[in-house]
């Protein structure tokens, strides 16, 4: 089972206007795309059962593996498709692994952080859904 779509979006949404911070995870602080994620997660479940440990803005090439899919798949719940409350993980090209994730607000809106704005609420246009690596949702508390 996942976690209430409702309470998993008014949770993002309590996170637009936090400015990017690379590493960080702190609600109207700041905070990156995976921080994001992670501070959604605290407030729905308590604490992180991953705590990452620092990355550089290069990490996923550097480590040689998809770590973000493999958190992922350990921690979350694997969805067919894009559904509202979703931790929706992006890959910029073919065979590169997933580098960046948000969160859907509806099957056509995200919420994410990324480098040089605040946390926003954007439109999950074609540029984006052809990114599109990976669809999971927060397990039910």
């Amino acid at each position: 089972m996942i976690a209430d779509p409702d309470r998993v979006i008014a949770q993002a949404r309590a996170w637009l206007g936090t400015p990017y911070a690379h590493q960080a995870s702190l609600k109207g602080v700041g905070c990156d795309c995976l921080g994001l994620v992670r501070g959604v997660w605290r407030e729905l479940l308590g604490p992180e059962p991953i705590a990452p440990g620092p990355y550089t803005p290069d990490w996923a090439e550097a480590a040689g593996r998809d770590a973000l899919t493999e958190a992922a798949r350990r921690v979350l719940v694997p969805l067919p498709e894009i559904v509202p409350g979703a931790v929706l993980l992006f890959r910029w090209r073919e065979g590169l692994p997933a580098k960046h994730c948000a969160i859907a607000t509806s099957p056509d809106t995200m919420i994410h952080a990324h480098d040089g704005a605040c946390v926003c609420e954007v439109a999950l246009a074609p540029f984006w859904r052809r990114k599109v690596s990976g669809v999971f949702g927060y397990p039910s508390p």
